[in-house]
């Protein structure tokens, strides 16, 4: 009862949940926009067989916290930095975002935009997309949650009650960004700014993440006025 009566308990998880949503974001597009290729029931599942992956993973590393400061000790030193796994995992996923980014706009724009894989390859090669961004996604959120508060059981609950949030927004968003094709484009865009965040952070830069977030939060204002504008043309002309 004083665990559920200590209202610094509540302050830190719904603190935490609150990030907790707004760095799953990024991974909730991801999933998304990689789905897409998918026939729609196949796109679903892999959108929810992938958030659950993301909460296993979370999970897991939360209590693993041992081995999740282990990755930070260097283990090889090149062009002058100390280069630990955590940098190695950071890098990779970092240009993995960058390389995707610039395919599925590439894709988009130049290739057949209504065209849609099919078949087990192509499932399992989307699911096995998002388990590794799952890993990078998740180490990044569960380093965030470390900082903030030392108490497992609030961590674990914030994090199951964030993913149980994307999960009911995940299809959602999907269909959303599969309607308009220039917001489309711009979640690609924050995925390449993710993906630069990400390298950074494995070269031992850190860019301050509310920078990241002001600027998403204007071009999806800009964009949701773009939106509102076209809807309003379409009424008048009607």
């Amino acid at each position: 009862m004083t665990f559920l009566s200590d209202p610094q308990i509540w302050a830190a998880l719904f603190t935490l949940t609150a990030l907790e949503v707004v760095l799953g974001i990024d991974n909730v597009i991801f999933i998304s926009i990689v789905s897409a290729r998918l026939p729609e029931a196949d796109a679903s599942r892999a959108r929810r067989l992938g958030l659950i992956g993301a909460l296993a993973m979370r999970v897991l590393l939360l209590l693993s916290i041992v081995w999740l400061a282990q990755l930070k000790t260097p283990v090889f030193h090149l062009l002058g930095l100390d280069v630990s796994w955590r940098d190695v995992i950071f890098l990779g996923g970092g240009l993995f975002l960058l390389a995707k980014g610039t395919y599925e706009i590439h894709h988009t724009i130049e290739g057949e935009e209504d065209a849609r894989d099919s078949g087990a390859k192509s499932f399992a090669s989307v699911i096995a997309q998002i388990m590794v961004l799952d890993l990078v996604f998740s180490l990044d959120s569960i380093i965030t949650a470390v900082g903030m508060t030392d108490n497992l059981p609030v961590m674990i609950c914030a994090i199951i009650i964030a993913i149980a949030i994307m999960l009911g927004a995940a299809n959602s968003v999907s269909a959303f960004i599969e309607r308009h094709p220039t917001s489309k484009m711009l979640a690609l865009c924050f995925l390449l700014l993710v993906g630069v965040a990400l390298i950074a952070d494995g070269l031992h830069f850190h860019i301050p993440r509310g920078y990241l977030y002001f600027a998403i939060c204007f071009s999806i204002l800009v964009e949701s006025l773009n939106l509102w504008a076209k809807a309003r043309r379409k009424t008048t002309k009607a």
